[in-house]
């Protein structure tokens, strides 16, 4: 926010001179409730103090409420919103120092710039959603959270003015005689139920929020106040011109009743969104060799066309919402589906022609690199499942499948234009399953020929898991309800303890899905394991700290324990339900957001900025830690040799598995548009002597698992 000098509300805008023993300098805004001004500590530090209007300084209710956004301010981190420095409730004109954050309000920054790029929307959602997590955590319900609201700072979105009833803002009055809130970005509830509103109302007013940013108005617009109240408790949000990725999201945001809105920690999950560019620093393994590198093929025209042969020049999770993307993502996320994990050994692998070890090597040693864009140039990031014998991938408009040995396209699925699937197939019970219609709709195709074999509406579910052979839809309601994947008929529903509020996920071969909810104080995690094909609870526990369920192997079940301001990761834990046993590894630096992929008992963790940590819940310790400069990537995955992960510029790279040093990555493939950088990246695929990647531009490959020096 600017300064601006002798500009404000009259001479109020500069005066009284001082606040405490803080100089007032220069005007920064002005509200209904007081004026803030740009002002210096003794030591030099800028500070900005909101001083209250001397007609509510004499109003005991308003002194009340300004003790409470004191309170409330002091109480949430500095790392979402203007750190208290000093404040006096009791003065005559009751004002509050907090430091001094540069940057412009949302408000002015789409006054003056327009609409928001998508890359920066999800950003900011990401952003937005960190800093409710950290403000409910502490027991304070903003009510009042909108684009003047809050600052657009180098590090991110600051939030600020805490409980805060604005009266000027609005004519309209509730049942006590004042509203808390501003009439487009409050929720129904503060309409209908003004006294029981609790943290779901920030989320609502979160979806408004982001309309704005993306379009310049809000989702429920007019000049009338009145009218604004009346859409908001009973039409729906106009999302035109919100990004067709973010859309579904914001459309929860704004579910009428609090209950059918996510949760912070769940906005994240879905999000997965930190570095908004892609990044495309080179790190080059000290071990690579001189040879020539070989030239790519591709065709002139753009098209289903193979490229074989890589050029042999040439990383992000969880915010705990989020604070990991595993193997499977949320809905919306559109995260990475099963993978069919490599053997230790790719000389035992059956071969695809023949049988026994003489076969299997034969096969690797023919794998051929390629590289093909099934879409077309300019499609959007692939989204592909690799599980024998096919590679079925998702993008904008198009389901397709791959010849894994040559990249050739099998069959094309063509969607409605400008559907855009919600993440990779899927497969269970023998069928693929794409999440298409905006989220809506979740097809069943033939994974042979691509013909769709059932349908089902998902719009009123909270997600689903597949698992077992079964399709696991989660309601509102707290019930669950089974439905058998190859047929579409549903099986069993029940109510499950928590659901409604609780985190579902499924792991590739796991016998159960995991349903995790944490206290309200991050101090213990009750985890419970759902038989898919029943329903049945097959065993219930609770764990200390704030878990995050990262992978299943065996009958072991990992965790992620986070804590802190940015959703750290501080600890691995493995957990046995047979035994009961549980071991805990601490990290000795917590990893940032991290994403964390299993192998073996072994846990790999990527965060942002890059940090790629690997940590033995057997030895009970980390085996080592890697810099990789990858500041957005995807999960993690090994083969037991080699850690894999994708960067958001298109490189893949490769990590020794027991050593933790770079072994050799692809060229970036980048977008033409970097608006297109994406909230969660695929996990790449591991394959018969080939590992399988896709790349902002669109173009899905494959490379040779044994020679990531000469990728």
């Amino acid at each position: 926010m600017a300064p601006q000098q002798n500009a404000g509300a009259g001479a109020e805008a500069e005066l009284p001179e001082y606040a405490g023993h803080y100089r007032l300098e220069s005007h920064l805004g002005a509200g209904g409730m007081g004026v803030v001004h740009l002002a210096r500590s003794t030591s030099g530090m800028q500070l900005a103090v909101k001083v209250v209007h001397a007609e509510f300084a004499k109003d005991p209710e308003f002194r009340g409420r300004f003790r409470q956004e004191v309170g409330a301010a002091r109480r949430v981190s500095g790392a979402f919103t203007a750190p208290v420095v000093d404040a006096d409730p009791e003065a005559e004109r009751p004002w509050m120092a907090t430091l001094f954050i540069p940057g412009p309000t949302l408000s002015d920054q789409v006054k003056r710039n327009g609409p928001m790029e998508p890359a920066q929307l999800r950003q900011l959602m990401a952003g937005l959603a960190e800093a409710l997590r950290d403000i409910h955590r502490v027991g304070v319900v903003h009510r009042d959270l909108k684009p003047s609201n809050v600052l657009l700072a180098e590090d991110g979105p600051k939030v600020i003015d805490f409980g805060i009833s604005r009266p000027k803002d609005s004519e309209l009055r509730t049942e006590t005689g004042k509203l808390i809130g501003t009439p487009p970005f409050m929720a129904p509830e503060q309409f209908r139920r003004p006294r029981e509103v609790g943290p779901a109302a920030d989320i609502f007013a979160l979806g408004s929020v982001m309309v704005h940013a993306a379009t310049g108005r809000g989702p429920f617009d007019s000049d009338s106040p009145y009218v604004v109240a009346y859409q908001v408790v009973h039409d729906e949000p106009d999302l035109t011109g919100v990004p067709e990725n973010l859309a579904p999201l914001i459309g929860r945001c704004l579910a009428k009743e609090p209950e059918d809105r996510p949760t912070p920690d769940e906005l994240m999950r879905e999000l997965r969104a930190v570095a908004a560019s892609y990044d495309t620093q080179a790190f080059i393994p000290a071990q690579r060799t001189g040879d020539s590198p070989k030239p790519e093929r591709g065709s002139a025209e753009p098209g289903p066309q193979p490229e074989p042969g890589l050029a042999a020049t040439r990383r992000r999770l969880l915010k705990r919402a989020a604070l990991v993307a595993v193997a499977l993502a949320l809905v919306v996320s559109g995260g990475v589906a099963a993978v069919q994990l490599m053997d230790d050994v790719p000389a035992e692998r059956p071969s695809r022609s023949g049988s026994g070890s003489n076969g299997a090597a034969s096969a690797a040693a023919r794998f051929e690199p390629w590289a093909v864009k099934p879409a077309g140039q300019g499609k959007g990031l692939p989204r592909c499942t690799y599980e024998r014998p096919g590679l079925l991938c998702t993008q904008p408009g198009l389901i397709s499948s791959l010849d894994p040995t040559d990249g050739s396209v099998l069959w094309r699925h063509d969607l409605d234009k400008g559907d855009s699937p919600g993440g990779p197939p899927t497969l269970s019970g023998g069928l693929a399953h794409v999440l298409t219609h905006a989220g809506r709709r979740l097809e069943a195709l033939d994974p042979a020929t691509g013909k769709s074999r059932w349908h089902l509406d998902v719009s009123a579910y909270r997600g689903f898991r597949f698992a077992g052979g079964m399709l696991l839809l989660s309601g509102a309601d707290g019930q669950m309800t089974g439905v058998d994947s190859a047929s579409g008929k549903t099986k069993w529903s029940r109510g499950i303890p928590g659901l409604s509020e609780a985190y579902v996920v499924s792991f590739p071969k796991s016998p159960w899905v995991l349903v995790s909810s944490t206290s309200a104080d991050g101090d213990r995690t009750r985890v419970m394991a759902v038989d898919p094909s029943t329903g049945d609870v097959r065993w219930d526990v609770r764990l200390d700290g704030d878990l995050t369920p990262v992978g299943v192997t065996g009958d072991d079940v990992f965790f992620l324990a986070g804590g802190g301001d940015y959703g750290e990761a501080k600890a691995v834990v493995r957990y046995s339900p047979e035994s009961g046993a549980e071991r805990r590894v601490d990290l000795p630096v917590p990893v940032v957001q991290a994403q964390a992929g299993v192998h073996d008992g072994v846990v790999y963790l990527l965060g942002t900025g890059g940090s790629l940590v690997a940590v033995d819940t057997r030895a009970g310790k980390q085996l080592w830690s890697l810099e990789t400069t990858v500041s957005q990537g995807s999960a993690p995955v090994s083969d037991g040799r080699r850690v894999y992960f994708s960067a958001a510029d298109g490189r893949l790279l490769a990590v020794d598995a027991a050593e933790g040093r770079l072994l050799g990555q692809t060229p970036p493939r980048l977008s033409a548009n970097s608006a297109e950088a994406t909230a969660a990246l695929p996990t790449p695929g591991l394959g018969d002597g080939g590992i399988y990647a896709t790349a902002p531009d669109g173009t899905v490959f494959a490379v040779d698992a044994r020679t990531p020096s000469a990728w």
